[in-house]
């Protein structure tokens, strides 16, 4: 293939069919493999009937080192496609996530997270022999420790109601309206994941206009869910009653016609503004004076952007540290001016505003 494909499912094996596609083509890898679960024979309720499990022929392995050697297969195909800077998430339970684990690491990859996706309501043990089992877990891995992989940190702590976003999510299973059914109303897919959780990671792990692909489709909530929010997907399944599922559930989705409304801002990209800036753009002078929030810490800015405080000297940081003992300090937000001779603001708005001043003259 000369070019990268674009929303797409592709039907067949996922380790050939990625070995297909150009070399460090994909943004962000998601990856729900076989979890090779070893269940055992049937599983029933206390009334004797029969669970409804993942026994389909897809999970299924002669033995450990089998699986092994698919896993090895087919994430050493998906470390070709993806780029230096790109992300990958896989997803298991405890039956195979240890061994996705070190494939990854004798691989190469550099594991960023252990994210624990923790259902709000799991299938309970049916026999009482163990724990109820519920939760699963996803490993976040970069492709190199050197890699410049995405992560919108401002945006998840704002969809987070401005908390630092931890690595436990608590989310239902996916049912309801969103589960697709069969002809014979039975889950047409055993492990259909919920859209809330691929939300969260598009939202995390890449930028609107990136593509993502899912070498393991199944029903389409990848594609679903990149469609939605402005991203470009591609596909792998070899079941066909699973393909003509997804085609007709991504199908259905309008695309975002608001492409601003995709924007998500992230400091780290913004352009690096000295303090120095501040002076230079009139919007403090040399001999202003700066205050920490309780107004109890002084320091007078000098021409060359240096704050002298006490018998201290130096940067905003550096003179935020030393008057409060601290290791290190972000001066852009310990340091305060006063607007109007009387309210405190913080400095860090002045650095937008030259930002904002940036901007505007490119």
């Amino acid at each position: 293939m000369s070019q990268t494909l674009k929303d797409v499912i592709l039907s067949g094996d996922c380790i050939e069919e990625m070995n297909k596609l150009p070399e460090k083509s994909v943004d962000m890898i998601f990856a729900d493999p076989p979890y090779n679960l070893q269940l055992g024979g049937e599983l029933r309720r206390p009334d004797n009937s029969i669970v409804d499990g993942v026994d389909d022929d897809w999970d299924q392995f002669e033995n450990p080192l089998e699986y092994e050697k698919f896993t090895v297969a087919w994430l050493t195909a998906a470390r070709r496609v993806l780029k230096d800077d790109g992300t990958i998430t896989v997803i298991g339970s405890y039956h195979n996530i240890f061994k996705v684990g070190s494939i990854l690491q004798n691989l190469g990859f550099w594991i960023l997270n252990d994210i624990v996706w923790i259902k709000d309501n799991p299938m309970p043990n049916m026999n009482g022999t163990r724990l109820c089992n519920a939760h699963e877990t996803m490993l976040w891995c970069s492709k190199t420790p050197k890699s410049k992989f995405t992560f919108n940190y401002e945006a998840l702590k704002i969809f987070n109601e401005d908390k630092q976003m931890r690595s436990d999510w608590y989310l239902p299973i996916c049912s309801g309206h969103e589960r697709l059914m069969n002809e014979n109303n039975k889950a047409l897919h055993s492990t259909q994941k919920p859209e809330a959780l691929l939300y969260r990671l598009l939202l995390m792990a890449s930028n609107p206009g990136d593509t993502i692909l899912d070498p393991f489709f199944g029903t389409g909530t990848t594609g679903a869910v990149a469609k939605r929010m402005g991203r470009s997907f591609i596909g792998i399944e070899r079941e066909q009653k699973y393909i003509d599922g997804a085609k007709k559930r991504i199908d259905s989705i309008v695309p975002i016609s608001d492409l601003s409304s995709l924007h998500i801002s992230c400091k780290r990209k913004e352009p690096r503004i000295p303090f120095g800036s501040i002076l230079e753009y009139g919007l403090l002078q040399a001999g202003d004076l700066l205050f920490d929030a309780k107004h109890k810490l002084t320091a007078k800015v000098r021409a060359d952007g240096s704050l002298i405080a006490d018998q201290f000297s130096g940067s905003i940081h550096k003179v935020g540290a030393l008057l409060t003992g601290a290791p290190s300090c972000n001066g852009w937000t310990f340091w305060y001016f006063e607007k109007n001779h009387h309210d405190l603001e913080v400095i860090d708005t002045l650095r937008q505003e030259v930002r904002n001043k940036i901007y505007a003259s490119t």
